[in-house]
């Protein structure tokens, strides 16, 4: 991901969520239309997306999408 608007494009597009530039910033539990399940399936379509393994565990801890923006930025590959 090298930007976010590509990484809100990932969002709507595998998951269906109309979402805002504004609503990376809201925590989960904010986000309209966010579901648990959402975050597994964000998990896939981003491994598949990037070309690598990510840490459940890290994600999992993000509280907002802009957090998890900056886990598949490139500059957080090991």
């Amino acid at each position: 991901m090298n930007s976010p608007d590509d990484f809100l494009d990932l969002v709507r597009v595998e998951l269906g969520l109309p979402l805002s530039p504004t609503d990376l910033r809201l925590d989960f539990d904010q986000l309209p239309g966010w579901g648990s399940v959402h975050m597994l399936r964000l998990l896939t379509a981003a491994e598949r997306r990037t070309g690598r393994r990510l840490s459940l565990p890290d994600l999992l801890d993000a509280r907002t999408l802009n957090q998890v923006f900056r886990l598949l930025s490139p500059e957080a590959a090991p």
